[in-house]
């Protein structure tokens, strides 16, 4: 009977603005949905035959705890989301082909100087700026394509009115790196792309996706990751910035979050040590990289989530992703009562890959495309009086800059800065400056925007209409469909030529009307909703071995007894003031001093 409600409101009534119970059972049935139809393998494209295959940990180490590289994680397929395998797809591969003729068709600058610019720093009021240092933390987790080919451009074609530097002329961008696996003899199949680190949720960008870099990072003694006597970590002498598991696209964010999380390990090696004094280096190691990475999937599960997310039905489906949907005082007092992952949640249920093997897909990297979140100026005060500290642009906070400001200004200043501060809103009109005319460390200046346009195009990613279709939500007839700003429409139909199935997914996606409440397009939450659960339930640390045998009791415990706020409070406690009444660390912070004015 209520399959039957939610079908026929379902048709008239968009699901969040449904009564919550029948919005739940909308989300609970568009993830059954998206399971079945929109999980689609790669790694059966044809392979080279000495493509090298995982070897056991000595022992068997492999089978309790995660393998550097990610493999081992399923048993029964040993590659399965390993670092330098494919992304899979969300959608049938016949449908992901580059459609080579019209790869520079409509010009991605032109889009870029016409739908992205930011005319007026719109903020997303409901967050704080760490919410935007938090999800590019998570991303370096997930997935990179890596470095570009060398000397293979596209060249995007500049109108004559266009202002970009005469010295950066011609506008070139690198292709993807090419897929090294597939078979040279049998080209059959789209193009795919192999990921450059881990598939799995495992903290790779802390700890890095090869043992050479993680042997690099750790000092070896009681399990411990190295941090020096000024409570920071060292720095790359080959870059000048902070030495960890994965440091592309640095800024000063993800320096603090890296700082905060290496600590965290520290500390949680140190209570281990407590607890089993008798365990070795290696052992501490695994086992606190085990309970970090599970305390931050779950911070992204029940925390950052909701609070991008600000609807009463995402607010139960996350928590019960976690912890059921008997909700967390009944898991704690009784543990799983039952299989179901909607009653006990996905934490400790049986593991399933669903209808594919478990790879993170080029749709997931695209609907991630998120860097309106970014502001072009900073505004850095002082945590114990609110005085204005100091006032830099995106560029003075990224890469090897960053590191100075870093020492000059101390991380509990700087967590106070971003805890009160909005990020952008990921709207059109609402991209960074800067990164439309990005200098990086190595000299390459490029359109990050028309570059995020340019990759959807040549990943085959479909155009918006398109992938509307594919993943359920059906196509639209008329820009006025997708926004109900009249100047962007007018905007959308001329740069496209008045043609709607030419939009690009990045482009409709940030002119859509999203949900009251979120930070995001419905469009892209579609994806979210498959592979926000597909991240736990594919992944056995997190399933069928998240067990006391496994992470230990007090591991089990540390996780379920922790969250951003208290790891933000151990760690740095002068920033307490500022966490006063808050309940989400991703939501703005008490402001003290003199900046409450």
């Amino acid at each position: 009977m209520l399959d039957f409600l939610t079908s026929i409101l379902g048709n008239k009534i968009p699901w969040h603005k449904l009564p919550t119970p029948l919005a739940l059972l909308e989300l609970v049935k568009f993830r059954d949905e998206l399971r079945e139809k929109n999980l689609h393998d790669t790694s059966h494209l044809p392979t080279k035959s000495d493509v090298e295959q995982p070897v056991p940990s000595p022992g068997d180490l492999h089978l309790v705890t995660r393998t550097a590289d990610g493999s081992f994680n399923d048993l029964s397929d040993p590659k399965m989301g390993r670092a330098q395998s494919r992304f899979g797809r969300n959608v049938p591969l016949k449908y992901t082909y580059p459609d080579q003729r019209n790869l520079l068709n409509p010009n991605p600058r032109v889009i870029s100087r016409t739908l992205m610019t930011r005319d007026k720093f719109v903020p997303a009021t409901t967050l704080n700026l760490l919410a935007a240092a938090w999800i590019q933390f998570q991303t370096h987790d997930w997935f990179a394509h890596g470095k570009t080919e060398p000397d293979n451009n596209f060249e995007i074609p500049l109108e004559d009115d266009d202002p970009w530097p005469q010295e950066y002329r011609p506008l070139k961008v690198r292709k993807t790196l090419a897929d090294s696996t597939r078979s040279q003899e049998n080209t059959q199949g789209p193009p795919t792309y192999l990921n450059q680190v881990t598939h799995w949720w495992d903290a790779s960008q802390i700890y890095g996706s090869d043992q050479e870099t993680i042997d690099k990072l750790r000092s070896h003694i009681d399990g411990k990751m190295i941090i020096g006597d000024n409570d920071l970590l060292p720095v790359n002498p080959e870059n000048g910035i902070d030495l960890v598991g994965f440091d592309d696209n640095w800024w000063l964010g993800l320096s603090v979050l890296h700082t905060l999380f290496v600590k965290e390990h520290n500390v949680i090696c140190d209570r281990l040590k407590q607890e089993y004094p008798e365990w070795p280096d290696d052992q501490l190691f695994e086992h606190a990289r085990l309970i970090n990475a599970a305390l931050l999937a779950k911070i992204h599960t029940v925390e950052w989530t909701p609070g991008i997310l600000g609807h009463p039905a995402l607010q139960i489906a996350m928590n019960a992703n976690w912890w059921g949907l008997l909700g967390e005082q009944l898991k704690r007092l009784f543990g799983r009562i039952d299989d179901s992952e909607l009653i006990s949640g996905i934490i400790g249920s049986a593991t399933d890959h669903h209808s594919a093997p478990y790879y993170l897909t080029e749709e997931f990297v695209s609907v991630y495309r998120m860097h309106p979140l970014m502001p072009d100026k900073f505004e850095f005060y002082g945590i114990e009086d609110g005085k204005l500290l100091s006032e830099e642009n995106l560029f003075e906070v990224s890469g090897k800059r960053s590191r100075a400001l870093l020492e000059k200004l101390g991380i509990p200043n700087l967590l106070y800065s971003f805890g009160i501060t909005h990020p952008g809103a990921i709207t059109l009109h609402n991209y960074p400056l800067l990164l439309q005319k990005l200098v990086r460390d190595n000299g390459e200046v490029f359109d990050l925007a028309a570059v995020d346009i340019l990759r959807d195009r040549e990943r085959g990613v479909p155009r918006y209409n398109e992938f509307r279709e594919l993943i359920g939500r059906g196509r639209i007839t008329s820009f006025e469909e997708i926004t109900d700003n009249q100047q962007w429409v007018r905007e959308l139909r001329q740069v496209y030529n008045n043609d709607i199935n030419s939009v690009d997914l990045m482009v409709g996606m940030f002119a859509e009307n999203p949900p009251e409440g979120f930070g995001f397009s419905d469009t892209a939450f579609r994806i979210f909703i498959l592979m926000a659960s597909r991240r736990l339930k594919s992944d056995r640390f997190f399933t069928k071995d998240y067990t006391a045998e496994v992470y230990t009791q007090f591991g089990l415990d540390w996780i379920d007894n922790n969250s951003m706020l208290s790891v933000l409070r151990r760690h740095f406690p002068t920033v307490a003031p500022a966490l006063f009444g808050v309940e989400n660390a991703f939501a703005p912070w008490r402001r003290v001093g003199s900046s409450s004015l």
